[in-house]
């Protein structure tokens, strides 16, 4: 007897019958407000049908699942699982409601939220009766309207290689190839010569002196003696003899990297035991084969074909900057203030470790950390804007990444590095700059896209060369073998 009527109060406290389609009234209300900038205040109220509807589910689970003493698996009855389980059953059923309230709310309302909803649970109180209503904030993507994307005004100048430039490459190659060659007896060292002396270091406050035997210095506007750091260091070598000894006194720079020297005084004397100067390479067979060629023309080919690709890629590079500079200088809208602050602390700590990093102390730091704020949270702005906008030009013209794409790049980057593609891809990923690289190769493809319409007017460089070096006579057109073909990649940034 005892057991039919158990069979029957469970049967008179099952969960009620789930229709196929959820009643109009166990639907959500929710309201949508401006709380200030990319944020947006969500209000949802949820009916008290649909709290019930839940609760009778998470009774109805716990049922099959709890062991009760006293009862077999399944037929413990509701009112003492409410007795025993009330609490954590009332906890797990309002987080439930919130969670698929807020995520419904968001993906109905299409809402472009960034982050997750800014949600109090520990404030929300399940009611004994009625509906339930809590709201939170999210923050969103900004909402603005894109300039004109095609016929963009660009500006790009007209470089060519030169001779001179040409002829400084060579120059500087047959100097990585050179030899340090010891001076006759009794010269003078020169202006870029390498010295070889016995040096004696005394710093300001320590007794003993610190003496370093047979090291290198080199003859230099601004060089080293050791590792302390010497401001006109050619007006005190030039012109020194072997056997001559050279004196001088520092005041080291208060933020220099190497704490035993910083904000001291040091004297230095160095006792000139050779002198030598840099003998070039000379163009000769072996020379040549060294850079896989048969004669210096072909030497000469290589280097203008190098060159005019770097200015290539100098052009790109400013006709790329145009045209973030044009469109972040015609689209105005509001930024999320969380967001900012949170991408100008990640700012703001980059700049504090490089400051540390440069021998700066803490107390140092410290000392600028408001212009420094300052600095940063202006990065930040930047930063945000130019991703914001290059993500709705992405979308305007419809440009995505496939993965194929990603690791086709990679592998370049990799094979920059004398890296495995894999391996390359791992660490990108575990450090967390996959995500970025994939973002930088679809705003790469945008301005690719967006030049390929862009008004360019083409000016003449005035006086210079920038990277490759000052402009002079245009290099003189050299006849090239048939089945010569070019050694530079075609550009990778289109």
């Amino acid at each position: 007897m005892a057991d039919e009527q158990l069979s029957t109060e469970v049967k008179e406290e099952g969960p009620p019958t789930e229709s196929k389609e959820e009643p109009a009234e166990l639907k959500n209300t929710v309201t949508i407000e401006e709380a200030g900038p990319c944020r947006k205040k969500v209000i949802i109220e949820i009916p008290a049908e649909k709290i019930k509807k839940v609760t009778d589910e998470q009774y109805e689970t716990l049922r099959k699942e709890a062991l009760v003493p006293g009862f077999r698996k399944g037929r413990t009855p509701r009112r003492l699982l409410e007795r025993r389980f009330g609490k954590e059953t009332s906890e797990q059923v309002k987080l439930k409601l919130v969670a698929d309230a807020s995520e419904a709310a968001i993906k109905d309302s299409e809402m472009q939220s960034i982050g997750e909803p800014d949600v109090d649970v520990e404030k929300i109180e399940l009611p004994a009766e009625g509906p339930l209503t809590f709201d939170f904030e999210v923050e969103v993507r900004p909402e603005f309207g894109l300039p004109e994307l095609e016929g963009i005004p660009v500006t790009r100048t007209k470089l060519e290689v030169t001779d001179e430039q040409i002829d400084r490459e060579v120059e500087q190659m047959r100097r990585w190839g050179g030899i340090w060659t010891p001076r006759p007896e009794q010269s003078a060292a020169e202006l870029d010569d390498q010295i070889v002396a016995d040096v004696a270091i005394k710093v300001e406050g320590v007794e003993e002196e610190q003496k370093l035997n047979n090291i290198e210095i080199y003859v230099r506007p601004n060089g080293f003696v050791g590792e302390v750091p010497i401001d006109k260091l050619d007006e005190l070598l030039v012109g020194a003899r072997v056997g001559q000894t050279k004196e001088t006194g520092v005041e080291v720079s208060k933020t220099f990297f190497r704490e035993e020297y910083r904000g001291k005084k040091v004297d230095i004397r160095i006792d000139v035991q050779d002198i030598k100067w840099l003998k070039p390479a000379d163009l000769d067979e072996t020379f040549l084969k060294r850079y896989g060629v048969e004669n210096e023309d072909e030497l000469r080919d290589r280097i203008q074909d190098t060159l005019q690709s770097r200015l290539e890629n100098q052009g790109r590079a400013e006709m790329t900057e145009q045209i973030y500079q044009h469109l972040l200088g015609n689209t105005d809208f509001d930024l999320p203030l969380d967001v900012v602050g949170r991408q100008a602390n990640t700012v703001l700590q980059r700049q504090y470790t490089n400051l540390l990093m440069r021998g700066l102390s803490r107390e140092q730091i410290a000392e600028q950390i408001e212009q420094l704020q300052a600095g940063s949270e202006q990065q930040a702005k930047q930063q945000l804007k130019t991703f914001f906008i290059m993500d709705k030009v992405a979308e305007k013209l419809d440009i995505s990444v496939s993965e194929e794409e990603i690791n086709g790049h990679i592998a370049q980057l990799a094979m920059q590095r004398q890296q495995r593609p894999e391996r390359l891809r791992e660490e990108m990923a575990r450090s967390g700059a996959l995500a970025q690289f994939s973002l930088e190769v679809r705003q790469d493809k945008c301005i690719a896209k967006m030049l390929e319409t862009a008004k360019i007017t083409e000016t003449k460089a005035k006086e210079k060369a920038a990277k490759a070096g000052k402009a002079g006579k245009p290099a003189r057109k050299r006849p090239k073998k048939a089945e010569k073909k070019t050694a530079e990649p075609e550009d990778k940034q289109a």
